[in-house]
This record gives structure tokens, sequence and C-alpha cells, in this order.
């Protein structure tokens, strides 16, 4: 299996300390109406650090139910324990997911070695196609190009990563190093078109909660080499991308913006801390320049 096109890394609505399952199945249909290729649950955007393991399974569970095969599941069963790692992984198989989302393992700072010896475990373990997950910013580590380039030699299934470390130059080494036929992934929504233009083959999005149509447009133009419509789509919408990033941690302001369409509670788990009242008002002022409040 070949990752390729946008991928949505949901948000999981929240209502009563619980999962607001009736938002969530909403949710999704947006993404589907809009054309995505693919739904990620449980990812970063998906809180998955302040859900339990019988939550965190329950979630994928009805992303599968929901998409109904609609769409490709890739669910986020990564963990910076190899054993956590292959339980979720296992669980997300047996329920039916068509991928899964491996976080490099975060606060224990493995070697290269580690992180090869990690990720193989959970490829011989599990059958489904795997995307690794580079995000140093939440990490600390980075996944070497090289140590892609041993996974996808001695791992038939590790076949894409994403790619969240905010370096054009890393699609380069990447390119260089990995196979044509393996997926590189954009998970930085203002950096789709320089990715793109280097190698990548798709993008794992943020902004595609509140806005799937533009995005899936975005990335069509874009993996289509038409550069001047995906310009101008991005020209138009990186002050959205951006201030969805930058006015706090994500998935905080993305959750907001898609409450204030109606769609979903505020409602977050600590230690996410809600959106302060003066970027909520700056967020508010942002989504009604594009006409996206109801």
């Amino acid at each position: 299996m070949q990752f390729s096109g946008t991928y949505t890394a949901l948000i999981t609505p929240f209502r009563d300390g619980g999962i607001d399952v009736p938002a969530f199945k909403s949710l999704i249909e947006r993404q589907i109406a809009a054309g995505v290729d693919g739904i990620v649950p449980v990812g970063t955007t998906g809180e998955s650090p302040t859900l339990d393991t019988d939550e965190h399974i329950e979630v994928i569970r009805l992303a599968i139910e929901f998409a109904e095969g609609r769409c490709e599941v890739v669910a986020g069963t990564g963990a910076n324990a190899t054993s956590e790692a292959i339980e979720l992984t296992k669980a997300a198989e047996a329920l039916g997911a068509t991928g899964t989302l491996q976080v490099c393992p975060y606060y224990n700072k493995p070697s290269q070695e580690g992180l090869f010896l990690h990720f193989k475990a959970i490829a011989e373990a599990t059958h489904l196609p795997i995307m690794l997950y580079s995000v140093p910013g939440r990490s600390v580590i980075e996944i070497a190009p090289e140590t892609v380039a041993r996974l996808a030699a001695e791992c038939p299934t590790i076949t894409a990563i994403k790619e969240a470390g905010g370096s054009v130059d890393r699609i380069n080494q990447l390119v260089q190093a990995l196979p044509a036929d393996f997926g590189i992934l954009c998970g930085d929504d203002p950096l789709l078109l320089p990715f793109v233009s280097c190698g990548a083959t798709g993008l794992v999005s943020v902004a595609s909660n509140l806005i799937p149509d533009v995005i899936v447009r975005l990335v069509k133009a874009s993996l289509s080499g038409d550069f001047t419509s995906a310009l101008a789509l991005q020209k138009q919408y990186y002050p959205l991308m951006r201030g969805l990033m930058s006015l706090d941690v994500n998935p905080v302001p993305i959750k907001t913006a898609v409450a204030l369409q109606g769609h979903c509670l505020t409602d977050l788990r600590l230690p996410l801390a809600p959106l302060s009242s003066e970027n909520t008002a700056r967020l508010t002022t942002l989504l009604k320049s594009y006409n996206l409040l109801p």
C-alpha cells in the first residue's frame, strides 16, 4: 500500500468527560464528503496522550465504523514503549484499520539503532501498512533518513513516512535514500507546496478538520503539477493555516475553531488548557475573514 493524497489528522471531540460519539461521526462525514483519501484518528491532533488504552482503541473502532470503507483509516498506534505500540497496532488491525501511524518514540530518546529495532518489531508483529512519523518538535529526536532506508529495505509493510520536522532539505534527503514507491507525507499544512516540489506524495493535515474541501483541492493541484492553482490557494489560506498552529499548541486552536463552527465542544483534557480569551478573539476574527462561521 502506498500512502498518497490528503489525510486528516482528526481531532477527538469530548463531552461530559468522554468521547462525543455523534460529533465524531459528523466530523468524519464532513471529511468523506470533501473527498479526503484517509483519516488519521488518535494522532497528536487527536489528543492520544490523554486517552487511556480502552478509549484509544474505541476511537479507532468508531473511526472504522463511521468511515464504512469509504476512505482509508490510518490508526495512530505509536507509543514510546514498543510493547504498547504493538498492542495498540494489533488491536487496530483486528478492528479493520487500513494502516497505522507510528510516531517516533518520545521522552526516552532512543538511538537510531533503538528506533530501527522499535519499528522493526512492530512491523514483524503485525501486518498493517505502516506510516512512520518523524516529529522532532515533540519527540526531541528525528528518524534519520538512513534509518528510514534500512526499515524500508528490511520491512515490506513500512511504506511511508509523515515528515513533520519543518525542513525541505529533509525531503531531498529522504527522496535520495528511499525507493521511488515509498510515500513521503508532509506533516505541516503550510509546507505542502515546497515538500511536493521536492518529492512528497501527500499531506497529513490539521487544517482539513476545518476546511477539508480546500485542503483536498490544494493537495490535488499540487500533486498534479498545477502549481499555479496550488500557489493561489496557498497564498489565500496561509494566514489561516498559520494561525491554527501559532495561536497555541496543536490541537488547541483547531479544536476551538471547529467548535466555533458548531461541530463540537471546545473541551480538552489536561494538561492541555483552553485557548485564552485574547487568542479566541483573534481566532474568531480570522475565521470570520474566511466566512467560516455560521
